[in-house]
């Protein structure tokens, strides 16, 4: 029996039975066939990509199945849920398939800021239409048909009811804080993003899911959907990277290792390892850059997209004629290693 993933969530519904969120505290990628063959004889599944809700009085079930192929860490999760009142779903799923429910939506971007796989490694095809815009709020998820009364009750009661936003995702610290990063605003990470161990994300950051950092970086700018940076790359205030879903751009923005975005600098072509584009430089595939030699002669005009992928570039602008500039980068971008050691 294959599996690609494997999850055992406890969520939030609304008042008409719609599932909201899910929270998958210990995902599994390629989970053994051991422990699908007994969750699976527990459940009845037989195979395929499947969403199971379950009762708190499955629980029993699921943890002896569990405790049967030595799951001691799934085990321990249904020993925390045993006596919950809140809406409990299983998804096991035998293949990367286009996701049919909100738990598997939520099960795909629990795997990828856990961690367990990395940007456009996994198949979000028609996620949007499976996950309902929710009012995230200090009281959790809230449907927003339900919110108008939920606020006449909190004031009611004397409280406020806060809602911190009107999103179809939620934050990714509400649902996992991966090992060695450190995070400004907490509000500006969506679940599924992928944030690289050693990563600092400053106030101003902002990472939305299917994209991030791959290791240590320093980011004080914008990592737009889809968007990936190498290790060893900074992203300077301001900054901004193009993202798959912006304007029809169908071209997968990326930033290689070491590189450098400067303060309010803009991205929008794949970058090699080791580049940098100066401050307030926006560079888009379609831009006219002009290529000089090691004696700042003019070689040639190319489209900046001619340069994709192509590594240590020093991307600028003359400040007296305007036109963009590309030489070699001869220095090398390096992390300040005392602003990360301690993530």
């Amino acid at each position: 029996m294959t599996n690609f993933a494997f999850g055992l969530g406890v969520g939030t519904k609304s008042s008409a039975g719609d599932w909201l969120e899910v929270y998958f505290n210990t995902p599994l990628l390629n989970a053994p066939d051991s422990l699908i063959k007994a969750v699976g004889d527990a459940l009845g599944y037989e195979g395929g990509n499947q969403t199971f809700e379950i009762g708190e009085s499955q629980l029993k079930a699921l943890e002896a199945a569990f405790l049967s192929v030595d799951a001691e860490a799934q085990a321990e999760i249904v020993e925390v849920l045993e006596g919950t009142r809140q809406p409990l779903v299983v998804c096991i799923l035998e293949t990367d398939a286009e996701p049919q429910t909100t738990a598997e939506v939520y099960l795909k971007l629990s795997l990828l800021s856990h961690r367990l796989v990395k940007p456009h490694g996994i198949n979000l095809t028609g996620m949007f239409g499976k996950l309902p815009n929710v009012a995230w709020t200090s009281e959790g998820a809230v449907a927003l048909d339900e919110l108008p009364k939920r606020q006449l009750a909190a004031r009611a009661q004397g409280r406020v009811l806060d809602v911190h936003s009107v999103d179809k995702f939620p934050k990714m610290t509400n649902y996992v804080v991966p090992a060695g990063i450190r995070v400004g605003d907490a509000a500006r990470i969506r679940l599924g993003a992928h944030v690289g161990e050693g990563t600092t994300v400053m106030h101003e950051g902002f990472i939305n899911f299917n994209a991030g950092t791959l290791g240590v970086s320093m980011v004080e700018g914008r990592i737009s959907a889809g968007v990936v940076v190498g290790n060893g790359s900074d992203l300077g205030g301001g900054c901004s990277t193009m993202g798959t879903l912006s304007g029809g751009n169908n071209v997968v923005i990326s930033v290689g290792e070491n590189c450098l975005l400067g303060a309010n600098a803009g991205l929008g072509l794949p970058l090699g390892d080791r580049c940098t584009v100066e401050a307030g430089l926006y560079v888009t595939g379609s831009s006219k850059v002009t290529l000089l030699d090691d004696q700042n002669n003019e070689v040639r005009v190319v489209k900046a997209a001619e340069l994709a992928g192509q590594p240590d570039l020093l991307f600028r602008r003359n400040s007296q004629n305007g036109r963009i500039e590309v030489k070699t980068n001869k220095s090398a971008i390096e992390l300040n290693a005392e602003l990360h050691k301690h993530n």
